[in-house]
């Protein structure tokens, strides 16, 4: 038990001294790994926001589906009864002619009174739907038309926005995607070509010990060690400036006149903490990992 614990005291305590060793690289490195991270960090931040007001959107749009004024009652219920069991919608609500005058009262606000003594009797009757899924829209408003039938007097439905907010969100998803991607194999080069300085300088120390008999793994150990808190610093640094940024600008944006007349809300960072942090250490310690890994190919048999 002593042994391996000397043994891991030996690696983590060279690891920490090669970083501190080569300091003018090990700066660079870290420089170059948080600014990545903080890259990703905001596309990532921006593809939650999006998912959220997706979410948002998908809570709140749909269809409304009007009725032919004079439609029976018995045939509306049937109608409800049917659209409930159509995959991907959410919430099915039945909106009464009345119901639907006071929403048109209040649509009008100051100028209520201009449809003061007004019957609700011209309004159709008609069911609020909310989908589960926006992809699903143009699918389910078909469903719906063949299931209302004759009965039906119009659909009305944000396709245009839906659409858009779609493609927004599957753009970003992409993007980000491909931009990580890319920015892990940046690092990776970047963090591979530093620990080769330290592996250059010690090659001798390196053969000697490859002659005595260490194996690849115990003088690997060091070199990974060194490539794993360079990602752990970097992590840290791209979170606490990520953060602060993220908190110092979100309160400004809530604040717009755009961001209020749309009634968008946005995703705090505590609850994107927990994920971010642990996305940045798989990336940090991955990285490490591999670049440390990478890096000592041309001197140790694989």
């Amino acid at each position: 038990m002593t042994v391996k614990y000397n043994v891991v005291s030996y690696l983590i305590g060279e690891g920490f001294r090669n970083v501190l060793k080569n300091k003018k690289s090990t700066i660079s490195a870290i420089t170059v790994m948080f600014l990545c991270m903080i890259i990703f960090g905001v596309f990532f931040i921006l593809g939650e926001n999006i998912n959220h007001i997706m979410n948002t959107v998908e809570e709140a749009q749909g269809v409304q589906v009007y009725f032919k004024v004079g439609t029976k009652e018995e045939r509306m219920k049937e109608v409800g009864e049917q659209i409930k069991n159509i995959d991907g919608v959410n919430n099915v609500q039945f909106v009464s002619k009345e119901e639907g005058m006071n929403e048109l009262k209040e649509s009008y606000k100051d100028n209520a009174s201009a449809l003061e003594g007004m019957s609700s009797d011209f309004l159709p009757d008609s069911y609020r739907v909310t989908l589960s899924k926006l992809e699903l829209n143009e699918q389910i408003q078909e469903q719906i038309t063949a299931i209302v039938g004759e009965d039906l007097d119009e659909i009305k439905s944000s396709n245009e926005t839906i659409s858009t907010i779609m493609k927004i969100g599957n753009g970003i998803r992409i993007f980000t995607f491909v931009l990580l991607i890319i920015l892990i194999l940046f690092a990776v080069v970047i963090i591979s070509n530093t620990i080769k300085l330290t592996v250059h300088a010690r090659r001798k120390e390196i053969s000697i010990m490859k002659y005595v008999g260490a194996t690849n793994s115990f003088i690997r150990g060091p070199f990974i060690v060194e490539g794993i808190l360079i990602g752990l610093i970097s992590a840290l640094i791209a979170i606490l400036i990520v953060g602060f940024i993220y908190n110092g600008m979100i309160p400004n944006l809530e604040q717009s006149e755009i961001v209020k007349k749309l009634e968008i809300t946005f995703v705090t960072f505590t609850d994107m903490f927990r994920l971010l942090i642990a996305v940045y250490l798989v990336l940090g310690i991955g990285i490490g990992v591999i670049g440390s890994s990478i890096s000592m190919r041309k001197y140790l048999e694989v």
